[in-house]
């Protein structure tokens, strides 16, 4: 693989991560789901079913703006390989019930079509 595919890699990786964080941090499920391909695949952890297809991944994300409010995503360097981009994540959240501070911490896993994430791997906890 030359350094101009790992560069491209890395540099779809970023602006993907940064749109699919302004939609959490925004509380628009919509935005989030623009970053994923017409056939995408969600893993929330190491032990969870794959969710499969736009329909199941929406479903996973449509609660955030209904649990979670004043919502701050960060997220670190993006390391690519092949078709492949990872990062570690922050995400801090307030919930909309009890007005307990959250704070989630972990990382994303992604494989790409060149455009889209096709697999999201997401492996965090929260305290």
């Amino acid at each position: 693989m030359g350094e101009s595919t790992v560069e491209g890699t890395r540099a779809l990786g970023r602006r993907l991560v940064d749109e699919f964080g302004q939609g959490w941090s925004r509380g628009k499920p919509d935005v989030m789901m623009g970053i994923f391909s017409a056939d995408p695949v969600f893993i929330e952890t190491p032990f969870s079913e794959p969710l499969k297809g736009v329909d199941a991944v929406r479903g996973y994300w449509a609660d955030v703006p209904l649990n979670q409010s004043e919502i701050s995503f960060t997220s670190g360097e993006i390391f690519a390989a092949g078709p492949w981009f990872s990062t570690e994540f922050k995400c801090l959240f307030r919930r909309r019930r009890t007005g307990e501070w959250v704070e989630a911490r972990g990382a994303l896993f992604c494989e790409t079509d060149g455009e889209k994430v096709t697999e999201m791997r997401m492996y965090w906890h929260r305290k």
